[in-house]
């Protein structure tokens, strides 16, 4: 009986690579699974300081989100792997300046208003990727290993398992960026107990002295190269709970999920998306890629009915009246206050039983100068809550500096 070949970790390294690829990885690298001890400080500072904005994801429990052993005992080794998601090429709604758009058959007199998607968010670009990291784990599973897929998930900050893989570096605006391919990628990791070839190197800082993305945030919200505060981020903001800070109703634009403005304008991505042939890479959106949302049908549609088509972003709560909430500020930002279709969505909106949506509607028609919208709805003037109540009186302090609109 022939003996066992002597375990070669750089061999089975390559063939995972190989593997990973052929299942619709665009990237992949071996990370070693020692704690995260700086990345866990910088969490521990950050959500010290009320840099984190009330988010959970990777804030909640930082000694766990950097501790690869809490999620596989034993773990020694995090194959990552990246897939690359569209970059929007001109002529597609969100290019340029965030605004409206028009759906199509829409009457030329008035364009349907429409929120605008962040490119991760518009179709399940994680779907995928959760494919070919499990393609990777059952390949180690079968020769006798454990192995535990982890993607968008707050157990482990992948951006710094890629880091530590070789794949990237954090550029200033805090996302992961690939040489020559940008940051437009989805990542996600497999936590194995094989005794893996892992990288010795990280990738060099490929940034330099560039600073645009820093001035790009609408909000300021990047307050230092690689410092994100999450109270001003407006990707960080259409997720948070609550009333949306009024300060930031205006930079919000036509946004709806998301922001990608950071990302924009990275000089990196650009020279990604000028060297990309259309149609080139992984990226496959199916039927379900939506780059904007007809504004007046969500703010129509039923609770169930949103769930079902955006279900799977981070929805406070699982409760879409945030859906709705986001949709009245970009109403208010994108649409026109003569269409008839937008006035009697805002008339709905500012007799709906929630105080939330009621709230926001009061601020889209004093946005688009609807006056008469205010007074006419029945009971607005006494509303018992008092955020619409604030609403109110800061709609008429608006309508009063500025005549109206």
């Amino acid at each position: 009986m022939s003996a066992e070949p002597p375990w070669d970790g750089q061999r089975v390294a390559d063939h995972l690579e190989r593997v990973g690829r052929a299942a619709g990885l665009d990237a992949i690298g071996i990370a070693p699974a020692d704690p995260f001890a700086e990345t866990r400080a910088h969490l521990e500072e950050r959500r010290a300081a009320g840099l984190h904005g009330g988010m959970a994801f990777t804030y909640r429990n930082p000694a766990r989100s950097t501790s690869p052993g809490r999620i596989l005992p034993g773990a020694r080794a995090i194959v990552v792997g990246a897939r690359r998601y569209p970059s929007r090429r001109s002529g597609d709604v969100g290019a340029g300046p965030v605004g409206g758009g028009q759906a199509a058959g829409a009457p030329a007199a008035f364009a349907r208003p429409a929120g605008v998607v962040a490119r991760y968010a518009s179709a399940d670009h994680y779907q995928p990727l959760r494919y070919a990291l499990g393609v990777v784990a059952d390949c180690l599973r079968q020769g006798g290993w454990q192995a535990r897929v982890v993607a968008d998930d707050n157990a482990l900050v992948d951006r710094e398992a890629a880091r530590r893989a070789g794949i990237g570096w954090y550029g200033k605006n805090t996302n992961l960026l690939l040489p020559g391919a940008g940051s437009w990628f989805v990542l996600g990791g497999v936590v194995t107990d094989a005794p893996l070839a892992v990288a010795t190197e990280t990738r060099a800082d490929g940034c330099g002295a560039c600073r645009r993305c820093l001035p790009a945030c609408p909000t300021g919200a990047l307050i230092a190269p690689g410092v994100l505060d999450a109270r001003r981020c407006l990707a960080w903001l259409v997720q948070s709970p609550g009333v949306f800070p009024v300060e930031y109703r205006v930079a919000l634009r036509g946004r709806l999920y998301g922001c990608d403005d950071c990302q924009e304008v990275c000089p990196e991505n650009l020279a990604a998306e000028r060297s990309a042939a259309p149609g080139s890479g992984s990226f496959d959106a199916g039927a379900d890629d939506r780059s904007s949302v007809d504004l007046l049908d969500l703010l129509a549609a039923s609770d169930r009915d949103l769930l079902e088509r955006f279900g799977r972003w981070y929805i406070p709560q699982r409760q879409p009246r945030y859906l709705r909430r986001n949709a009245l500020i970009a109403l208010g930002n994108v649409a026109d206050g003569q269409d008839q279709a937008v006035a009697d969505a805002l008339r709905r909106a500012l007799s709906d039983p929630d105080p939330l949506i009621r709230g926001h509607a009061v601020w889209a028609a004093a946005r688009l100068g609807r006056k008469d919208l205010l007074v006419e709805a029945t009971g607005l003037a006494s509303d018992p809550d008092a955020d619409v109540c604030a609403e109110l009186e800061l709609a008429k302090a608006d309508l009063t500096q500025h005549g109206g609109r």
